[in-house]
């Protein structure tokens, strides 16, 4: 790990002011259960690290009318939340699918939607879209754990988010600071797939910060996620899914499906909303939703297994969303 320095600003605005003044070279530390490993794996190299630890306004958790989380909200607490556990169980879920104690405690909503991709290639220094000579490593290499949808290149790799895909299905938002001051993004917005090395799979701007996130109000909602990991010990999954219904009885009014780990970027199916649009659920039809979610899959030479396992991932959030499971 190259030498930096260390700031822990008390206000936001001293934060973006050390953010920006190091032009470029900074970085943000919430949790850093990310930013550690990828400084001493050497991929990371920022100048100055600005810590947010002692950025109490952005640790709340607010209910009213929808819910309002501060960036540096721990899983553990998302966790914890009553008024989270009652109305938005998807976030409960997906946070507990993080298996780790130690990331459970540190590791924050906010860093979660900013960590970067976990693809080995990336890890060990090849780029973002993981070229070696000019030429993309992925497509003839060890593809097992890359993206099936949204892979037409350059960008192969998955997004490693365990929030996200909830998020998205819930209409969540962005909110953003930076010296231009203070903006909001559909959460849609936020994550973007890179075209070019120079590119990231965010869409912040330099110096800005993440400091919450925004859902709209939840009630008659039924959600869930459901993950298929290779083991339960700390591990990211291999695919994953997020599903929001309006069911007033058991009629489906409206339908929002969304995959995670499978692209680039939270995937959403509309192919997967329009199967279940206006029908009365029974668990066929969450069958078949799954085979409509993966219906344009593109699997890598070594990754077609996951194309099964997103679909059961789709099937298995719509079973445990129609029953209430928590």
């Amino acid at each position: 790990m190259q030498n930096f320095e260390y700031a822990s600003p008390t206000t936001l605005q001293a934060a973006i002011h050390l953010m920006a003044e190091a032009k470029g070279d900074a970085a943000v530390l919430a949790g850093g259960t990310d930013l550690l490993s990828l400084m001493k794996e050497g991929v990371a190299k920022p100048v100055r690290v600005v810590d947010l630890q002692k950025l109490k306004e952005l640790k709340h958790i607010e209910s009213r009318s929808g819910l309002r989380l501060g960036a540096l909200v721990t899983f553990d607490e998302l966790i914890e939340n009553a008024d989270v556990q009652k109305h938005y169980p998807a976030l409960v879920q997906a946070a507990r699918g993080v298996s780790s104690p130690q990331v459970r405690s540190m590791g924050t909503v906010g860093g979660d939607l900013c960590q970067r991709p976990r693809c080995w290639y990336y890890r060990l220094g090849y780029g973002l879209l993981a070229t070696y000579n000019g030429k993309a490593m992925v497509p003839e290499g060890d593809n097992r754990y890359h993206a099936i949808l949204g892979n037409s290149g350059p960008a192969y790799f998955v997004s490693p988010s365990s929030l996200a895909p909830a998020l998205f299905a819930l209409g969540a938002k962005v909110r953003l600071h930076g010296p231009e001051g203070a903006r909001e993004l559909e959460i849609e917005k936020f994550f973007v797939t890179p075209s070019s090395e120079g590119e990231s799979e965010h869409a912040l701007k330099p110096h800005e910060i993440v400091t919450e996130i925004v859902l709209p109000p939840a009630e008659g909602m039924k959600m869930a996620v459901y993950e298929v990991r290779q083991r339960e010990a700390l591990d990211w999954p291999l695919a994953a899914a997020a599903v929001a219904l309006e069911m007033p009885g058991d009629s489906i009014r409206r339908a929002r499906v969304v995959l995670g780990h499978v692209a680039p970027v939270p995937w959403p199916s509309p192919e997967a909303e329009q199967v279940l649009a206006g029908k009365t659920f029974v668990e066929d039809l969450a069958d078949e939703a799954g085979k409509a979610a993966v219906s344009k899959a593109t699997p890598l030479s070594k990754n077609t297994y996951k194309v099964q396992l997103a679909r059961v991932a789709v099937k298995r959030a719509l079973l445990r969303a129609v029953k209430g499971e928590v």
